[in-house]
């Protein structure tokens, strides 16, 4: 564990100086941020209410997106492209023979760059959307604890899900085609453009049953207090954590699949 843990805090120091990257970032996520605001505040105008929203809920909404954006990889993990290219040269092949578990050293290096990025790109836009738009923060520590619980879990969740998609790079010659197809898929049903409570009969069943749900839609139903408390609460965790059991076991799976692969080439 102690290992883990030096790796988290190295992933955390490694974006740490990138300063002026997570500038530009906080920059482009509060314009957006406000983008969004104006296109919500026109749109339930018209559409009071939709999808169970109150104006002050869809604002806090948008802003809680901005903020998770890097935290949960809603268009990308930080880390695929990177484990990728090692896949592709090559280099994977001495990390797979390392005495440290690699899904274990990348879940820990992403946990460090999901802190580093809630405190530099989180945490600033959404008090600035909270000032120029006043929505409803959680209630006391019990409800910032809930909600950065259920962010921590989809935190966890979006690692298990692109590590999987970089795996899929041992049996494809380009992971590129994989990782477009997952950034969509993250894009639009994690609720990033709209909330999933929008999306109409069938549609909006599936888009709330799949795990990119629990990167966004989950925390951010946290955060306004739709699951209530107790029973409700433990609802939302338990579904993310069960996409989070289910996602790790199968890029265990093809780890372990990887790993045949490269014994046997090399043997």
């Amino acid at each position: 564990m102690r290992l883990y843990a030096t790796v988290a805090a190295g992933g955390f120091r490694r974006h740490a100086t990138y300063r002026v990257a997570t500038l530009a970032g906080l920059f482009t996520n509060t314009v957006f941020g406000f983008v969004f605001s104006y296109t919500y505040i026109a749109l339930w105008a018209e559409r009071p209410q939709l999808g169970g929203y109150s104006m002050s809920d869809a604002l806090a909404y948008v802003w809680i997106g901005q903020a998770l954006i890097t935290v949960c990889g809603l268009m990308g993990g930080g880390f695929e492209d990177e484990l990728i290219e090692r896949i592709r040269t090559g280099d994977i092949a001495v990390d797979l023979y390392r005495p440290a578990d690699l899904q274990s050293w990348w879940c820990a290096a992403n946990a460090g760059r999901s802190a580093y990025q809630l405190l530099g790109r989180g945490a600033v836009p959404l008090l600035i959307g909270a000032a120029a738009f006043g929505f409803t923060l959680p209630d006391g520590l019990s409800g910032w604890a809930a909600f950065l619980l259920a962010v921590a879990l989809g935190s966890f969740v979006s690692f298990a899900l692109w590590y999987l998609v970089a795996m899929s790079a041992f049996w494809l010659l380009d992971g590129q085609g994989v990782v477009q197809v997952a950034w969509l898929s993250g894009l639009f049903f994690s609720g990033m453009l709209l909330p999933l409570t929008v999306f109409p009969g069938a549609l909006g069943e599936i888009a709330r049953a799949l795990p990119w749900a629990a990167l966004l839609q989950v925390p951010a139903d946290v955060y306004l207090g739709r699951y209530g408390d107790g029973r409700g609460l433990l609802r939302a965790y338990g579904f993310q954590l069960g996409w989070l059991a289910l996602l790790l076991a199968a890029g265990r799976a093809a780890q372990a699949a990887a790993t045949r692969k490269v014994v046997v080439q090399g043997g």
